[in-house]
């Protein structure tokens, strides 16, 4: 368990830069979307108009010929009420989850970066190792919703798990998001396994430099199809949730 003394001194800062950012960007944009979106197949252009910020569109690039997941099979959150009044708190919900999720995409790039330096020779293998056990996408099982809540709100040293928090809130206010809520908690433990696999990877390069670091990029790439496929669903599926009943969620 991440504890929010050890989030504040570690991961706090670089998101608290990454939310500050977005809301000057949502700020000076107020009358656009401050992002691109995906193509409005699943109502997340309606969805993300008035809520101060726009869900990342996923890149649509895979660099793995494994597959994890059918992406077609993916719950979609029923479109909202034209007529929602989202309060300013209710924004900054939302607003902090594409920070957090910034963050996450950026580490994704420093973790590739790292594996590239492995395989120019410029950096061990073991110190990869070590470099990758910081990153905070890598702590307590890559549970974002930990990160994001510790830091947007300080509250709950037991609410570590964006499963049995966030999510739990959501389904609760709004039971028609229960499918959503259940895929996302799905992919989560998949990532999850991907990183255990990305670490597993890079023992084995140790031993066998030559067959390992080709095993070692698949993983990572695997990784970065899986990472940002579901970062972007899940903002296209949760930022309206989030900027509608946050407020009732955290308090």
């Amino acid at each position: 368990t991440v504890t929010v003394d050890r989030f504040a001194a570690e991961v706090a800062p670089a998101v608290r830069e990454l939310v500050a950012s977005e809301r000057a960007l949502a700020d000076a944009d107020a009358d656009t979307d401050a992002r691109p979106v995906s193509p409005p197949t699943d109502n997340s252009k309606k969805r993300e108009r008035g809520i101060g910020v726009a869900a990342t569109p996923d890149p649509g690039v895979r660099l793995s010929d494994e597959t994890l997941w059918d992406e077609t099979a993916r719950p979609v959150a029923p479109a909202p009420d034209p007529d929602t009044d989202y309060s300013e708190a209710g924004r900054s919900h939302a607003r902090d989850l594409v920070a957090v999720h910034d963050h996450l995409r950026a580490e994704l790039a420093q973790l590739r970066d790292m594996i590239a330096q492995v395989a120019a020779g410029s950096l061990d293998p073991g110190k990869a190792r070590t470099e990758i056990s910081k990153l905070t996408m890598r702590q307590n099982q890559w549970t974002v919703g930990a990160y994001c809540e510790s830091y947007c709100r300080l509250v709950g040293l037991h609410h570590t798990l964006e499963d049995t928090s966030l999510f739990t809130g959501l389904r609760r206010l709004d039971g028609r998001l229960a499918p959503v809520t259940g895929r996302l908690t799905e992919e989560h433990h998949v990532i999850a396994g991907l990183l255990s696999r990305v670490d597993a990877a890079l023992v084995a390069l140790v031993t066998d430099p030559v067959r390992g670091m080709p095993a070692v990029r698949a993983a990572v790439d695997l990784l970065t199809d899986a990472l940002l496929s579901h970062l972007s669903y899940e903002e296209h599926q949760i930022l309206e949730p989030l900027a509608r009943l946050g407020p009732a969620i955290y308090g």
